[in-house]
């Protein structure tokens, strides 16, 4: 039987504010591949140098949303850094059985102290 999808990511989120970067790789097919405003189908080693950092300046990650259609996921957050800082992203999540073969990130708007903060160019 195959692990719940929602478990997956919800264990994801989890390892990422461990720092725990074998987790997170493990939870990864090798065929990887990860686009978001910044990246266009970046493969999983890529996506370890460009996009892998210690997460000690995340507060937590508020898990909104995440609906599961078959082989698919999409997921709401809020992340909220220890310097009051917010954003909202939703993410789509490609599985191949219970590994994730892709995300496709968007971002949400940033806020500092329930503030909204212009993007500045």
């Amino acid at each position: 039987m195959s692990a719940d999808k929602a478990g997956i990511i919800r264990n994801l989120f989890a390892a990422y504010l461990r720092n725990d970067r074998k987790a997170v790789e493990d939870t990864f097919t090798d065929d990887f591949t990860f686009t978001s405003p910044f990246d266009d189908g970046i493969d999983k080693a890529t996506y370890f140098v460009r996009c892998w950092r210690v997460a000690d300046w995340i507060a937590q990650h508020d898990l909104e949303r995440i609906a599961v259609d078959g082989d698919v996921a999409f997921v709401t957050y809020r992340c909220v850094a220890k310097d009051g800082k917010s954003f909202r992203n939703t993410e789509i999540f490609g599985f191949q059985g219970d590994l994730i073969r892709s995300i496709d990130v968007y971002f949400g708007a940033t806020h500092r102290n329930g503030v909204f903060l212009k993007w500045k160019s």
